[in-house]
């Protein structure tokens, strides 16, 4: 086995096992057929209620866990219909505001939520990036692949 295909095979293992480690710890925490109902029920039809956002986070795939794990989570600042679907603009809470791996996390909520064949689009609060270092916030508006706004 060539060395680059040696390292493609150990990358897609270690995904494989951290996103099996993933679903185990968001399994033990959360209630399995009410994260089922929420992730089959239309975000259209909860829009402006409290089943909003745990909808939202029931989408989410392995980033769920570090957002549950860690005490932080999603909150919907604003939500549009546009023509191509749901545009969200979300801001995260709790210990997610001071954690080194917000960027990370930002991409993986983007990526997760914009896989929903009713969400267009994922924006964050530009109110997120007074929460980086200054090498944080450099590191999140230049390889981060997500759009803030005020």
């Amino acid at each position: 086995m060539e060395e680059d295909d040696l390292v493609a095979f150990y990358a897609a293992q270690a995904k494989e096992e951290m996103a099996a480690e993933a679903s185990r710890r968001i399994n033990e925490i959360v209630d399995v057929q009410e994260e089922e109902r929420l992730r089959n029920i239309k975000l259209q039809d909860v829009i402006g209620t409290e089943y909003l956002v745990p909808a939202l986070l029931a989408r989410l795939g392995p980033v769920r866990a570090a957002l549950d794990g860690h005490g932080g989570g999603v909150n919907v600042d604003l939500v549009e219909q546009a023509s191509d679907g749901l545009d969200f603009v979300l801001d995260l809470t709790g210990a997610c505001l001071s954690c080194g791996a917000a960027p990370g996390t930002l991409q993986g909520i983007k990526g997760d939520l914009e896989n929903d064949v009713e969400i267009w689009r994922i924006r964050f609060s530009s109110s997120l990036l007074d929460t980086f270092d200054e090498l944080g916030r450099e590191f999140i508006l230049t390889h981060g692949d997500v759009e803030f706004v005020s």
